[in-house]
């Protein structure tokens, strides 16, 4: 069989972006998920199993990206050996294998304001360590921030984070990349993967450090309800902003915040990705949620 050119193990959300890309740009890519559904393969990575047989199923492809979370130390390892030693004409050397990670890892309290994939994060984090392995293996990560597109609107995640002022109080920043960049990113890591030094770890945002009380403001008139926006532009009622935006203008006058968005020193914690995209040659298409 012809080797492919991306093998995706696990066609989750991010499939949903890269398989439209790859098949735009005509390259060849498989994809597994736990079911088989829409004409995938049915796999699921078992790291207690002893037989690592079950690879053979998989079809061999130059670059390999792993979308679903490993952990712990043995799991990245296991992966790799069971994959590579189930096609005898492929080697660690020839195969690239790419996992995706969460910027979560670098939330630790001796962050200075500003991080990049450079600054420390939390090695014992069981995703990190598992990261750390696959590295060591030559292999990559990229670590995402907030991801958004498609399902995924930032605008209906209002409700879920802050239901009260104390909590609205508490937000601070915000850092998100859209699937679309997400799945252009990828692609970019693979084809300048000698060239640009890929393996290890790299992290991937859109570039904005975004302030939670500009976008509570900003999406005071977002209504989920579709009655409801249908009678508000009729003049039925009057529109009434949401009560996380009212709380935001409250505790402006009660900070001292003159206007939004505030400064990084009071957001803290401000990611700085721009080594990837200069790194790699692109620049996102979808930033600004």
């Amino acid at each position: 069989m012809q080797e492919l050119d991306l093998l995706i193990v696990g066609a989750g959300w991010t499939s949903t972006f890269l398989i439209p890309l790859l098949k735009s740009r005509h390259q060849t890519y498989a994809a597994t998920t736990t079911t088989g559904r829409d004409d995938t393969i049915k796999f699921r990575f078992d790291p207690s199993a002893s037989d690592s047989s079950y690879f053979s199923i998989l079809p061999t492809a130059r670059n390999v990206l792993i979308t679903f979370p490993l952990v712990g130390t043995g799991q990245s390892k296991l992966l790799v050996s069971s994959y590579l030693s189930t096609r005898p004409h492929t080697s660690s050397a020839t195969t690239r294998f790419m996992q995706l990670g969460s910027t979560g890892i670098f939330q630790i309290p001796t962050q200075p304001l500003w991080v990049s994939r450079h600054s420390q994060y939390d090695t014992e984090n069981k995703r990190a360590v598992a990261e750390d392995e696959l590295i060591a293996l030559g292999g990559c990560v990229l670590n995402l921030a907030g991801l958004w597109g498609g399902p995924r609107d930032p605008r209906h995640w209002v409700d879920r984070v802050a239901q009260t002022k104390e909590q609205v109080k508490t937000k601070t920043s915000l850092h998100m990349v859209h699937g679309v960049d997400v799945a252009r990113a990828i692609l970019a890591v693979f084809e300048r993967w000698d060239s640009a030094k890929a393996p290890g770890r790299w992290m991937l945002t859109d570039g904005f450090v975004y302030d939670w009380w500009a976008l509570f403001a900003g999406w005071a008139d977002v209504e989920e309800d579709p009655k409801i926006v249908s009678d508000i532009e009729r003049g039925h009622n009057e529109p009434k902003p949401r009560q996380q935006s009212s709380w935001v203008y409250e505790l402006m006058q009660e900070e001292g915040v003159q206007a939004l968005p505030r400064s990084m020193e009071r957001l803290g914690r401000c990611y700085d990705s721009r080594e990837f995209w200069t790194t790699f040659g692109i620049t996102p298409l979808r930033a600004r949620i």
